[in-house]
């Protein structure tokens, strides 16, 4: 290693953002890509996963690369936007690597690996893994306790054989600050094992997120090697109509374990959104608008809209009822707009602005009269009632979405951005 060649740690990376020479930004680091070699000579870093601005992920060589400091990436300017795949021959250096049980050579102690470090060598564009950074005992729920250290790559063994059991709190903490969507998109790309063992580790909350951001196979991959009375409250923390569709595309016994785990309340929530069909109104609802009696304040609307966990679409109006105020309710009076919330005063009740003009849907209604009553009344979400005029639910327009793309939307990618250099030759010749 040439003297005074900056050490990076991977943790360090990830996300960060990937410029051309020119100051625009090319997209992000989501992964590094190495390739084993014979003996203990380190790993050489062959190039970067990056997710560009279509959340396509192409391989960005360490060629390419011209510099890394200061928090972000600068290549050449020159990249291929082929999708990548990964080679039998290389290893992603997050999704692979971190949190994986290797041993010390000289004590032959058991580690977890936490953190690596690469470095370029001297007079050249490449780069190669230098450093782990370890944490010494068996892993588990005592590993916090064991000392940490940093090692020479050949002072470890373990990294060649495949990992059994491996855990995921270092990868969990380099994505930490994603999103659900981007969090989604990351975990898409690993391999089944990786995926589980990511999953597994992640909260109740999190993995319900993240859930309802993945494609329907990865979804029912993940909820089956859950163990059953955790997949139940995951699908507790899930978007009611999420949940619905993702136990639609479980077997009928599987379906019916998992709601008899479930709480009574939800687990009726659920029954009722998989009898209606799915491109219906009924079908695309969720179970949990923002309720209100018409004798509540405009200020207890506005803290209901101001509620961190309602998504954008809910959060826009509340809805007025007669009492029972939870889905059915008694009967529909109307909706409020949070904008002519912030209008009126906060002692005033909403029985009294409310808009009770525009009809609400049925839940038979079908998906393309659902988009057009969306379309022409310039709204985010619709009521739904029942013959009786009891609330049932609302559409939202992200869930109209949802069935309006291709089935196959999460795994493909947006649009390419304008100016994208091909350079096939530079991105497969590493």
């Amino acid at each position: 290693m040439a003297s005074g060649a900056p050490r990076i740690f991977v943790s360090h990376l990830a996300g960060i953002a990937v410029f051309d020479p020119n100051g625009d930004q090319v997209g992000r680091v989501r992964d590094l890509v190495a390739m084993l070699r014979v003996g203990r000579r380190p790993p050489r870093l062959l190039g970067l996963v990056v997710e560009v601005v279509s959340r396509r992920r192409i391989f960005l060589p360490m060629t390419r690369v011209t510099g890394v400091e200061s928090g972000q990436v600068i290549t050449t300017g020159v990249v291929n936007v082929r999708r990548f795949e990964k080679r039998p021959t290389e290893r992603l250096v997050l999704g692979e690597l971190l949190d994986r049980r290797v041993r010390l050579v000289d004590t032959g102690e058991e580690a977890t690996v936490l953190d690596v470090s690469v470095v370029q060598l001297p007079a050249r564009r490449e780069w190669e893994i230098d450093k782990v950074f370890v944490r010494k005992g068996k892993g588990g729920a005592l590993r916090r306790r064991g000392e940490t250290l940093t090692v020479e790559w050949s002072a470890v063994t373990g990294f060649s054989l495949e990992e059994h059991g491996q855990g995921a709190e270092s990868l969990l903490a380099t994505f930490e600050q994603l999103r659900p969507a981007d969090l989604a998109n990351a975990l898409h790309h690993l391999t089944p094992k990786r995926r589980a063992e990511v999953a597994a580790a992640l909260d109740d909350d999190r993995l319900a997120d993240v859930l309802e951001e993945l494609p329907d196979d990865d979804q029912v991959e993940i909820l089956g090697k859950l163990k059953e009375e955790r997949a139940a409250d995951v699908l507790e923390a899930m978007d009611p109509d999420d949940a619905a569709d993702l136990l639609s595309e479980l077997p009928e016994e599987d379906k019916e374990r998992l709601l008899t785990l479930m709480r009574p309340d939800d687990a009726a929530d659920m029954r009722r959104l998989l009898a209606y069909e799915e491109r219906t109104a009924g079908g695309l609802m969720t179970t949990e608008p923002i309720v209100l009696r018409p004798d509540a304040t405009v200020a207890d609307a506005l803290a209901r809209v101001r509620q961190q966990d309602l998504s954008p679409a809910l959060a826009a109006q509340v809805y007025v009822c007669r009492p029972p105020d939870e889905t059915p309710t008694g009967k529909y009076l109307g909706t409020v707009h949070f904008q002519r919330l912030l209008r009126e005063p906060p002692f005033a009740l909403v029985g009294s602005v409310v808009e009770s003009d525009l009809p609400p849907l049925s839940p038979d209604t079908p998906l393309p009269a659902v988009t057009s009553y969306l379309a022409a009344y310039n709204m985010v979400a619709a009521p739904v009632v029942d013959e009786g005029r009891s609330l049932l639910g609302a559409v939202t327009v992200d869930d109209v979405l949802d069935h309006l793309l291709p089935e196959d939307w999460r795994e493909t990618e947006f649009h390419e951005p304008p100016g994208t250099t091909l350079d096939e030759e530079a991105a497969r010749g590493r």
